[in-house]
């Protein structure tokens, strides 16, 4: 079995960083492996939602493998920092919704990983943060950048700058994460935001998701454009016509992603 176990079933593709002796860290073959899994989902139409835990009951992620780190050459940490942050732009890219399911604890790498998804459930006791500046370093996966459009230039530099960890209760209050729950509930959880989506039509979702993302980083006038044409992307499918349909026999439609 590898550092990254993917499984897909009822259109949910849950990913597992399979780590646990090392909290589920990140070293260059866990990211390599995970990149390719990446790839392997977006274009998989069986996997209609990505769910991204760590294994164990300890760790969703520690962030970078730092045993690994201690042996690397200043090239070899650019070529991991390089990687990681590409990788993690690739979750966020994912046309498909994601969610991290953060069953334990997520520092650094970790927390990145998560802020990269579209949604969080923690557990309610784990403890998370972007450390890195305890450790001399910046966060280097993306989490200068999201953590400030998730909840604010100021509150993201508190929590930077002094590489604050708090529980996922807190994070619910910061805005980080979505919902807090008990640990053994954090998979039941993800499952049901992961079927609430699956009730819908999938196209619609993948370009509904991608209006809102694109045009976040838009102007008003621009970002109507994007929603504009991501609309008429659902105007030819059958699962518009299937929702008429149901709607008039008063019936749950079946969508085909078509």
């Amino acid at each position: 079995m590898g550092n990254i176990v993917c499984h897909v079933e009822n259109f949910i593709a849950t990913i597992t960083i399979n780590r646990p002796d090392s909290l589920n860290a990140f070293n260059y073959e866990t990211l390599c492996q995970l990149e390719e899994t990446i790839e392997s989902l977006r274009m998989d139409k069986d996997a209609r939602v990505i769910v991204f835990r760590g294994a164990g009951d300890k760790a969703f992620s520690v962030g970078a493998d730092l045993k690994e780190r201690k042996t690397l050459s200043e090239e070899q940490v650019r070529r991991n920092v390089y990687k990681i942050g590409k990788v993690f732009q690739a979750v966020e890219q994912l046309p498909q919704p994601t969610i991290a399911a953060m069953n334990g604890h997520a520092f650094g790498g970790g927390m990145e990983l998560a802020l990269a998804c579209d949604f969080r459930i923690a557990a309610k006791e784990a403890l998370m943060g972007l450390t890195e500046t305890s450790l001399a370093i910046i966060p280097g996966a993306g989490g200068t950048q999201r953590l400030p459009r998730l909840i604010g230039e100021a509150k993201a530099l508190e929590l930077i700058l002094t590489a604050k960890r708090f529980s996922g209760e807190d994070a619910v209050t910061y805005g980080v994460v979505t919902k807090a729950v008990e640990k053994e509930r954090v998979m039941e959880a993800a499952r049901e935001l992961a079927n609430a989506i699956l009730a819908n039509g999938p196209i619609a979702v993948q370009q509904a998701k991608y209006a809102v993302k694109t045009g976040m980083n838009a102007d008003l006038a621009t970002g109507l454009e994007i929603e504009r044409k991501a609309y008429e992307l659902t105007i030819p499918t059958e699962d518009r016509l299937e929702a008429l349909q149901a709607f008039s026999e008063k019936r749950k439609p079946v969508y085909q992603g078509k």
